[in-house]
């Protein structure tokens, strides 16, 4: 495990700099890359919000893969444990991501039972979760991940968080309550969205109470800044990915048609990021859904191979370099291409293809419907790569995180 400064700031977080800034300082563009890099050296995903269930069809896990993957919120790379595969190499850039997956990782191996660990990741209000922190987790601990939790924010210490609610927080939970906020001052509650018991019910509330607040000239006003989005994880370069799906470049459009897709594609009881977006946490056992790391039937295989795991703060491609040729068989992107500028792109495809095993395979998510890839990597690079077009188009259909316009899969050719 690579270590990493848990309290560093965007200022001193080169490895972030390195991949988000293009423009200089004092130019429209480049305020906006700072804002969002001050913004992103927080904690931004307490939840991961890629849906792992697809990204095991694309993946086709096997025993003997090895992967590599973005961590985030920790979530996937923990649901991929359930395949039991031989390896899994964690890169993050954000050295919040970096301990929250390394706290979920000690949470499997060391508390008691599954029971403990749902009530510590998943359950808010629990008042007990610092105290199993400190009986249980603490001591195992790397010492820069233990400083982490042990630090203190506003007077308390990290690790309560979880004595209230995680998914509250970071980034992207803020994000979360202020639309929240926003949608109450319409007289909009959309929590009322967890009561529904049906798809129809879901589809009713959707255009009754939520659909209208898109044509609110403060939402429109709001969702016309590329600040705005910010809060959502996506960057000033995916805005622009986003804004160009629309005819008149506004974004207010192309969030709607991904929201109608979160609340009306999906029973509720069948969508945890429906649960997370519209009520701030998980469903009970009777309600919905928990993410799928949390689901007992996987626990055992999870908590078995948790050292298969390790996490380093680096990007892709420098963990990559590091590596030998032919090592490497699974590959999860995320989004995160959609920041890269061609060199970027290429060099991290260069490195996949060196370091991938025949029927390697790369998946990934964009924020507009093409693939980030195409014209953009070098002939090559490229031509080593098969594109399964037809079965990213039918995955994409099935994400119930809804919030990307693609989702696709290349793999290694012999």
């Amino acid at each position: 495990m690579s270590e990493f400064a848990p309290d560093a700031g965007f200022r001193k977080n080169r490895k972030l700099k390195d991949a988000l800034l293009r423009h200089k300082a004092f130019s429209k563009d480049g305020f906006s890359e700072r804002l969002f890099g001050l913004l992103f050296s927080g904690l931004v995903y307490p939840q991961i919000w890629e849906d792992p269930d697809l990204d095991m069809q694309a993946m086709e896990l096997k025993p003997n893969h090895r992967i590599v993957t973005i961590g985030s919120g920790g979530c996937n790379m923990l649901a991929y444990l359930s395949k039991a595969p031989a390896s899994i190499d964690v890169v993050d850039l954000n050295p919040h991501h970096i301990a929250l997956n390394r706290l979920k990782l000690a949470a499997f191996k060391h508390l008691p039972g599954h029971a403990d660990l749902v009530r510590f990741l998943a359950m808010p209000n629990e008042k007990s979760n610092s105290r199993a922190y400190d009986q249980h987790l603490a001591a195992r601990l790397d010492e820069a991940t233990r400083s982490y939790w042990n630090g203190r924010k506003f007077g308390r210490r990290r690790v309560t968080v979880f004595d209230r609610n995680i998914y509250e927080t970071g980034l992207l939970g803020r994000f979360i309550g202020a639309a929240h906020l926003l949608a109450r001052l319409h007289g909009v509650k959309l929590r009322e969205m967890t009561k529904t018991r049906s798809i129809r019910e879901q589809r009713q509330f959707f255009d009754e109470q939520i659909a209208p607040l898109f044509e609110k000239p403060v939402v429109r006003w709001i969702t016309g800044r590329k600040s705005s989005l910010f809060g959502l994880g996506i960057p000033p370069q995916q805005y622009d990915e986003l804004a160009s799906l629309a005819a008149d470049h506004s974004i207010a459009p192309v969030l709607k048609h991904r929201l109608e897709k979160l609340a009306c594609h999906f029973p509720m009881s069948d969508n945890y990021f429906a649960w997370q977006a519209f009520g701030h946490r998980y469903g009970t056992e009777e309600e919905g859904p928990l993410p799928t790391y949390l689901k007992s039937e996987h626990y055992q295989v999870i908590r078995a191979n948790v050292d298969r795991v390790n996490v380093h703060h680096a990007s892709f491609t420098e963990l990559l370099a590091r590596e030998p040729a032919a090592s490497r068989d699974r590959y999860i992107l995320l989004d995160a291409q959609d920041w890269m500028t061609d060199e970027q792109l290429n060099d991290v495809w260069r490195e996949i293809t060196r370091t991938a095993r025949e029927g390697a395979r790369v998946i990934f998510r964009t924020a507009a419907e093409k693939s980030i890839i195409e014209g953009r990597l070098a002939p090559m690079i490229r031509d080593q790569w098969d594109y399964f077009e037809e079965k990213s188009r039918e995955l994409t259909a099935l994400d119930r995180s809804a919030i990307y316009g693609g989702f696709h899969i290349y793999g290694k050719k012999a």
